[in-house]
């Protein structure tokens, strides 16, 4: 059975492209600005990035729970308060601060990847 990280890892990155295809596809057809559909991709590719990230963390440094803990909260904030932002501006106002607190998230993960992995050199 596959871990928590690693089913989670594979079905955020599974979601990534679909969504970066609905922005590319999708979100032209809203008539949504430039910059709008932009940001969306922008947040899709760091869904994707960090999606393989958690799942290198997973595999490389399976006990490092901080690191894979930050990646996952990263995604789901950054990205998930991006898409929102992008597809109801008003509406979801209010997670504006939840984006930065995201990506602070996702420098955090990899701070914990370097410094929790300390030490570990992959296949010695």
């Amino acid at each position: 059975m596959a871990s928590p990280f690693w089913l989670t890892g594979t079905l955020l990155g599974a979601s990534s492209v679909a969504f970066g295809a609905f922005g590319a596809h999708g979100l032209k057809s809203r008539g949504l600005a430039p910059e709008k559909i932009a940001s969306w991709q922008t947040a899709a590719h760091y869904q994707l990035v960090h999606s393989v990230a958690l799942l290198v963390a997973e595999q490389a440094a399976p006990k490092n729970v901080w690191a894979k803990s930050l990646f996952t909260a990263g995604i789901t904030m950054f990205s998930g308060s991006i898409y929102l932002l992008t597809l109801d501006g008003q509406t979801f106002k209010p997670l504006g601060p939840v984006t930065p607190v995201g990506g602070l998230c996702l420098i955090a993960g990899w701070l914990a990847l370097a410094f929790g992995s300390r030490g570990r050199v992959v296949g010695l």
